[in-house]
């Protein structure tokens, strides 16, 4: 479904100046990659526009253009919550419900500005004026280059606006294994290529920058705490707030770990728990018809797509695996 026609969205942008751009809470590559390219492409249409993101991202995103310009709501709350009170439109981007976002979500409900959702994660809620939505989109990057491209766009698009939303493309598909990949992705990357974007810079800057503590995390992850559970198809690993401490954790470093079991031969499900934050960080990834989208929104607060969702546990981490361990051979069956 991408519900709502261009020129609607030609309309709305006609009329405003002001324009705030929000993504959802520890924002990955599609999150920035798709906000920061919007941004870029706005800014062409002499827009005032302002990204904002609940809490900070990893250090590896923070070379993309415009990341100077970013405001993160936990450190900025009264300078962001005066701009969106001034927006003439408030872009949501990459998630579909304002507890996604909390606090900021709170904020962004209480403003009259109209809102316009893109996202591909599956459920959205009802929130938004104007509606771009696609499940089949491999990620919001995507969507960001159709509005792009149906506005009329496409000389606008650029080196920087290239290069941001590759990193969408790339991060949101695995580095184009995944299943959402179609012969559309490689068209887009083909035509966002010939900005002069060089692939190769851009897979180092995101995924050749690790520290020496977070590769030594990794190591201690699969070797110390990865469990696969006996007579099913399914892996987990959990991590405790005190394990991420003694290896000098930081925003970012479990970033892909959870789909490490899936190189183990007849895994289908993979969780990762991350103790922090006053509470556990669920993630889920699986293989096939197995929907962990379903799973996370009815046990863990949370939700996604059909093959990686995620969520939050308020309970201990050791309750929260008892919990998935009790309830994951339902998952499977």
């Amino acid at each position: 479904m991408r519900k709502d026609s261009f020129p609607k969205f030609k309309a709305l942008l006609k009329k405003v100046d002001n324009v705030v751009i929000v993504t959802h809470w520890s924002p990955d590559g599609d999150a920035m990659g798709s906000s920061l390219g919007l941004y870029h492409y706005l800014k062409t249409l002499k827009k005032t526009v302002t990204v904002v993101v609940p809490n900070e991202y990893p250090d590896f995103l923070k070379w993309m253009p415009g990341d100077k310009s970013v405001l993160v709501y936990e450190k900025n709350e009264a300078k962001v919550n005066k701009l969106l009170a001034k927006a003439g439109a408030i872009f949501t981007l990459d998630f579909n419900s304002f507890k996604r976002i909390e606090k900021l979500g709170e904020e962004i409900a209480k403003t009259s500005a109209p809102k316009i959702l893109v996202d591909h994660h599956q459920q959205p809620d009802t929130y938004a004026s104007l509606y771009f939505h696609d499940v089949n989109a491999c990620s919001t990057c995507e969507l960001i280059y159709d509005l792009i491209i149906g506005l009329g766009g496409k000389k606008q698009i650029d080196k920087k606006i290239a290069a941001c939303l590759y990193v969408g493309l790339m991060t949101d598909t695995g580095s184009f294994r995944y299943p959402s990949v179609s012969s559309k992705t490689h068209t887009i990357i083909a035509e966002l290529l010939k900005t002069g974007i060089i692939p190769s810079e851009i897979h180092s800057a995101v995924y050749d920058t690790y520290s020496e503590s977070r590769m030594k995390l990794l190591g201690y992850a699969l070797s110390e705490k990865m469990t696969i559970l006996e007579g099913l198809p399914v892996a987990y690993i959990a991590l405790s707030e005190s394990e991420l401490t003694r290896f000098d954790y930081k925003k970012g470093d479990t970033e892909g770990l959870v789909n490490y079991p899936f190189s183990i031969k007849g895994i289908k499900v993979c969780a990762l728990f991350n103790e922090s934050e006053g509470g556990v960080k669920t993630s889920f990834r699986s293989k096939g018809k197995i929907d962990v989208n379903t799973f996370a929104r009815a046990h863990f607060n949370g939700g996604g797509h059909i093959n990686a969702a995620g969520g939050k546990s308020y309970g201990s981490l050791e309750d929260t695996v008892k919990k998935f361990i009790s309830l994951a051979k339902d998952l499977v069956k």
